[in-house]
């Protein structure tokens, strides 16, 4: 509500609404933000990507103005595959009651990029 402040606004569980990614896109989204330091909030991160890889892990973020610069350290399974660490960085833009997320990363299948819409359940 409107006394979120800063990095509090951060808290809560948000997900992804785009259910039809491009092939080197990642969909489903979900950051349950858990914790909070200073200007930073982090907690459990999930997302599926192209070829069923799937992954989980954590990010954090760090609030400066609406803009959040945050990473996430996962670890991605894939059927058949061993699984295998996934980073995730971008910058992204706290809306009211969205973020937009542009985001790169390496995964065992390849290089993921695109942008993502979450918005707080």
């Amino acid at each position: 509500g409107p006394s979120d402040t800063g990095v509090s606004a951060l808290l809560g569980n948000w997900t992804s609404s785009n259910l039809v990614p491009s092939s080197s896109a990642c969909s489903d989204f979900k950051w349950n933000v858990t914790q909070q330091t200073g200007n930073t909030a982090s907690g459990t991160f999930s997302a599926t990507c192209t070829g069923d890889l799937k992954m989980s892990g954590t990010a954090s973020g760090t609030l400066s103005g609406a803009t959040v610069t945050w990473n996430a350290q996962a670890t991605a399974s894939v059927p058949a595959l061993p699984s295998c660490p996934i980073a995730l960085t971008g910058t992204a833009e706290l809306g009211v009651d969205s973020i937009r997320v542009p985001y790169s990363g390496d995964t065992c299948l390849g290089k993921v990029s695109g942008v993502e819409v979450l918005k707080k359940n």
